[in-house]
């Protein structure tokens, strides 16, 4: 384990951004949008569409991730 960002593409709505986000979040985000049933940059644009526009997009994404995951421990 790293702790540093590492940064990929992604297309939301068209247009191509890139997250910077540790490995271990990236790991964890292919995951839940596998088993979703979701393309990743699917799954980023519900994120993106549904965040506060205050928060960064990376930062919305490590709060879902913790959110899913947290919902598994209590399931």
């Amino acid at each position: 384990m790293s702790g540093r960002p590492q940064k990929h593409s992604l297309t939301l709505k068209g247009h191509r951004t890139s997250v910077s986000l540790e490995e271990e979040f990236w790991t964890a985000f292919r995951a839940i949008a596998a088993k979703e049933g979701k393309p990743i940059n699917a799954l980023a644009s519900e994120i993106d569409a549904s965040r506060d526009p205050d928060v960064g997009l990376a930062s919305a994404i490590r709060v879902f991730i913790l959110q899913r995951l947290t919902a598994q421990l209590s399931d």
